[in-house]
């Protein structure tokens, strides 16, 4: 425990508040209701001291366990690990349908607000006729009129939950959340923050990363209080299944309400990546400056020739070096010299348009806290 409390005065708060807190309170659950015997949480009175222990010892273990192991524990939740072949696909298909038909329904409210506005310009109103007989948008469109600018607001921010690329979207709710701010470098300016989040995270002003590890904490909350409500279950149902429940029926009371707080959870998490999302964007606008200065790039004016050097310098962190890559050192600047301006149009590389892929297994990597 000292070391626990030695991380946490030298920045460790995201440990604790994202993985030991939670664990408290399924180590709490687990010692009450599950083996209130071995833990003697039920007679504090007597026996404090072998309470207090196992609680703190057993809370200490499984944070820094699921710590340890919450890149694995993320990838299943997003839908890249332990997912059938055929399942993934077909929940992805699912969420590729559930995003089109909310960018159908956020796109058919805009122009029926447009419309009573009086400002329907001409060309959008034989738009606004198909979303109106459209079998499906036309169901939903005179509901969410008549729920106005709130509701619109709110199918906005679930649209957002979704990458831009459809060639992006994963099978689960949580990896869309945390897949549309891992895209969103590549999107704006063809910067893979994933290949360069370590580079990007050391350059980019202090505030800037700690807003990022504060917003992470969230999310982290609900995925370890998640595990920890699933290791309770499958420890009281092995209770249940060997005879050993003090009160079989409080352990029965237990897993039936847990399983619905699960799922409880997982929604949270995935919209508390809205935060999360900020931050990186945030990371990436205010940051790439920085990282361009630290890696001897010189920024320049043009967007088009930005994002041309940017995919080279992701490029060659990401894939290793290639002949093609020495068009990068029309973007280099020696040290010592002051930045250049824009490129003349001759030395312009040509930008691809594909988005970066995921890793060989199907994962892209994990952005750490």
């Amino acid at each position: 425990m000292t070391g626990l409390i030695q991380s946490a005065l030298g920045g460790g708060r995201a440990l604790l508040v994202g993985w030991v807190l939670p664990s408290l309170i399924n180590v709490l659950i687990f010692g009450f209701v599950v083996v209130p015997k071995l833990s003697r949480f039920a007679a504090l009175g007597t026996e404090t001291g072998r309470a207090a222990i196992f609680g703190l010892v057993t809370t200490a273990i499984l944070g820094l366990v699921l710590a340890a192991l919450q890149t694995p524990l993320y990838r299943i939740l997003e839908g890249y690990r332990g997912w059938p072949q055929w399942l993934a696909q077909a929940r992805r298909r699912q969420h590729l349908a559930r995003k089109h038909l909310l960018r159908n329904r956020v796109d058919a409210m805009a122009l029926a607000g447009q419309e009573r506005a009086g400002c329907l310009a001409a060309d959008d109103e034989s738009a606004l006729a198909a979303f109106r007989a459209h079998p499906i948008v036309s169901r939903y469109l005179t509901a969410d009129v008549r729920k106005g600018e709130v509701w619109f607001a709110l199918l906005n921010e679930r649209l957002h939950r979704y990458p831009l690329d459809d060639r992006q979207v994963t099978p689960t709710r949580l990896g869309n959340a945390i897949r549309r701010f891992e895209e969103y470098g590549y999107d704006r300016y063809r910067l893979d923050s994933q290949a360069l989040w370590h580079e990007l995270n050391a350059a980019v002003p202090d505030p800037a990363r700690q807003q990022t590890d504060d917003a992470r904490m969230g999310v982290d909350f609900f995925v370890s209080l998640l595990y920890g409500h699933l290791l309770v279950i499958v420890a009281a149902v092995f209770d249940l299944a060997t005879g050993d429940a003090v009160r079989p029926w409080l352990v029965a009371a237990t897993i039936a309400t847990l399983l619905p707080l699960m799922v409880l959870w997982y929604r949270l998490a995935a919209v508390a990546t809205d935060e999360w999302a900020g931050a990186v964007r945030a990371m990436v606008n205010l940051g790439r400056h920085p990282l361009a200065a630290a890696l001897g790039l010189t920024v320049p004016q043009r967007v088009e020739e930005e994002r041309a050097m940017w995919h080279l310098a992701s490029d060659l962190v990401r894939t290793g070096f290639h002949s093609g890559l020495t068009t990068l050192d029309a973007f280099r600047t020696a040290p010592g010299e002051p930045s250049a301006g824009a490129l003349p149009t001759s030395t312009q590389p040509t930008l691809p348009a594909a988005r970066p892929s995921p890793d060989a297994d199907g994962t892209s990597p994990r952005s750490p806290s």
